[in-house]
């Protein structure tokens, strides 16, 4: 189901004074694997930029499940689906120790051209349809 994974590990400056990361830290980790899941598909929100196409986040739905703390090695995966003009990153966060589940997340992104919200996204509905083959 999931068809991008990767390691990351918590750094110490991400954590609060309860010693665990900052619920605003997750987001970093969400958007980051997106970042690099869409560099490994070969898509750069620069060029796409530059051709007048933006895609953003609408919105973003996450459910904390179990705190990560200052070094825990973690695996964040993801995989997309499309909902009418949304394309929805679901995305999870694991504990490599002992992979229990950290959160959950549906991030929800559209995409703007020249102004205007789209339809679609030739490059973004290839992602989709890897998802559904990995289904």
């Amino acid at each position: 189901m999931y068809i991008y994974e990767i390691e990351l590990k918590v750094r110490d400056y991400e954590c609060d004074i309860q010693g665990v990361v900052n619920n605003s830290v997750y987001q970093n980790y969400l958007e980051h694997t997106r970042h690099e899941f869409l560099e490994a598909n070969q898509i750069s929100f620069a060029e796409l930029h530059d051709r007048g196409i933006d895609p953003m986040v609408s919105s973003i739905e996450i459910a904390y499940k179990t705190p990560l703390r200052p070094g825990d090695i973690f695996v964040s995966k993801l995989f997309v689906t499309k909902e009418g003009v949304r394309y929805i990153f679901n995305q999870v966060i694991y504990r490599k120790s002992d992979n229990k589940l950290a959160i959950k997340a549906k991030v929800h992104a559209v995409v703007v051209v020249d102004g205007k919200l789209a339809a679609s996204l030739p490059e973004f509905d290839v992602l989709v349809e890897k998802s559904e083959i990995k289904v």
